[in-house]
């Protein structure tokens, strides 16, 4: 069947004009790494899944190197509804008791990070599960976190980490032989106790410590919003400062834009906050100048 004038597809005219566009960003980003925190309903939506996992093998296919970080709220969410037990947060941090953190553990490093591998080898990569233990790849201690009005209010949110250290050796090893690492957020402490931590604390960790070119955080926003819901396409130290200062980043947002901040602060040349909702958003960012999110700047 000839499909050259169905009016749905674009002309083959079009076609090489898109790949002919894209060419000056392959070639600027040929060799670079690009980490990528993976959650929201990009994950929980089979289309965005097939999409997100054919976007990170063709970037690896034209010589970038991905290394995704996953979330998964909502799986370890429904799981603890299974157990008869509610997640509960504090400034957008799970507060993880030992029941939780065996929740956490099975989910993560189990079920939602060999969903990952296995659509990402699916679409004809070749993807490799670790998490926190693998390679000594996140050492992590228990996280006081302070009050963000008031520091001398500390939190007990449980078996929550913040990152000790990261020893990158065996995600460079993986990106250096071809393979696409996938990275569960699960860190280990000095007496091999785990530790739940944020996953975009540990990729924006993670792109500091590569030297990552980019650093992608996919959300279920469009971006960062005003008060009025208006996206705010570009996003400096200052400004920052005041949106958390007025309350207009609160919530999961907090650590997310913490972890974007400091990322851009330590050399991570561009870090997006982008929407996982629309199919096909990495290429978009990557490699167009359409752009689907909010860029933020050290300065």
């Amino acid at each position: 069947m000839d499909m050259s004038n169905d009016p749905g597809r674009p002309s083959p005219e079009l076609k090489a004009n898109i790949l002919s566009e894209a060419l000056p960003y392959i070639k600027r980003f040929h060799g670079k790494t690009i980490v990528i925190k993976y959650g929201g309903n990009a994950m929980i939506d089979t289309a965005l899944q097939a999409a997100f996992a054919h976007d990170v093998v063709m970037l690896k296919l034209i010589g970038m190197n991905p290394v995704v970080v996953h979330g998964g709220g909502p799986q370890i969410d429904d799981a603890l509804r299974k157990l008869g037990k509610k997640g509960e947060f504090i400034q957008g941090m799970r507060v993880t008791d030992e029941e939780t953190m065996e929740v956490v553990e099975w989910v993560l490093g189990g079920e939602v990070q060999q969903d990952i591998v296995g659509a990402i080898n699916a679409a004809g990569g070749q993807a490799v599960g670790l998490t926190g233990r693998d390679g000594g790849l996140i050492r992590a201690r228990k996280l006081r976190m302070k009050d963000i009005k008031n520091p001398d209010i500390i939190y007990d949110v449980g078996r929550v980490g913040e990152i000790e250290s990261i020893n990158p050796a065996v995600v460079k090893a993986l990106q250096d032989d071809a393979f696409i690492p996938v990275i569960s957020p699960i860190g280990f402490g000095t007496d091999n106790e785990s530790y739940n931590i944020n996953a975009d604390l540990v990729a924006g960790k993670l792109a500091e410590i590569l030297k990552a070119e980019k650093l992608i955080l996919l959300t279920n926003t469009p971006g960062v919003l005003d008060k009025s819901g208006k996206l705010l396409t570009g996003l400096s130290a200052k400004t920052i400062d005041e949106l958390f200062a007025d309350g207009t980043i609160s919530g999961g947002m907090l650590p997310k834009i913490s972890s974007a901040l400091d990322a851009a602060r330590s050399g991570v040349n561009a870090v997006h906050i982008i929407d996982g909702r629309v199919a096909h958003c990495l290429l978009l960012e990557i490699l167009t100048s359409q752009g689907v999110g909010t860029m933020i700047r050290s300065h």
